[in-house]
């Protein structure tokens, strides 16, 4: 059974870290989608420009560059969304709020429908997409951006539900802090050892993919890292 790998936002912060790890697995082809690239050597390496993927159209566009088959088993995973805060919610403009729906749920809603399309005609899939620790735990000042991520956990469970009819799992990573240079700038005095790494967050991913038809419906909580060497 071949296996294809398909990674959203290979390009940001999260997604590069994410991508180096697992671009060096055991996949047969893999998929990087994202609005700009660097070059890569592997020939098993398709980069995909996007365009703006709350675009139904420019999602189902992306997928039709995938194959389905029956004897392929496919992963999908996106680190696609965006973050405002520091505001009250009588603070926040409604803008921020439609801002926050659309980047952290509209495109991960379409995301998982063309996906799901894409294994309903193969052999089975997982896909796994990247909510937010507040999405469970209410912060002070992150009400739209909580929602959102919120909203996207109450998807990812629902497709764990209707995902048994087509053989594939849905699962979501929600962390706290990921140690990335924009979050390092943003809070210069904070103890960055204890922060998650994206190549971290690679391995843990795959070890979800590894046993995609046992896990679904499961939302990690990834707060801080016990080992700080």
């Amino acid at each position: 059974m071949k296996k294809e790998l398909l990674i959203f936002g290979s390009s940001g912060a999260l997604g590069e870290g994410v991508t180096k790890v697992l671009i060096e697995k055991n996949y047969d082809r893999i998929y990087l989608f994202d609005f700009k690239h660097k070059n890569m050597a592997q020939t098993n390496v398709k980069q995909i420009t996007v365009e703006d993927l709350s675009v139904e159209e420019n999602v189902k566009k992306a997928f039709n560059e995938i194959e389905p088959s029956k004897e392929k088993i496919f992963f999908l995973f996106s680190t696609i969304g965006g973050f405002t805060g520091g505001k009250k919610i009588w603070e926040t403009e409604t803008g921020d709020f439609d801002r926050m729906i659309n980047m952290n749920l509209k495109i991960s809603f379409l995301i998982a429908k063309y996906f799901s399309l894409l294994v309903k005609k193969s052999h089975s899939g997982s896909i796994c997409l990247t909510s937010a620790y507040t999405g469970l735990v209410p912060e002070s000042g992150k009400a739209v951006y909580g929602t959102s991520k919120a909203a996207l956990i109450y998807l990812i469970k629902t497709l764990a539900e209707e995902g048994k009819d087509i053989n594939l799992s849905a699962n979501a990573i929600a962390p706290f802090i990921i140690d990335t240079p924009a979050n390092r700038e943003w809070m210069k005095d904070a103890d960055f050892s204890e922060w998650i790494k994206p190549s971290e967050i690679g391995d843990f991913v795959e070890s979800i993919f590894q046993n995609y038809n046992l896990l679904t419906g499961n939302i990690y909580q990834l707060k801080y890292r016990f080992d700080k060497d």
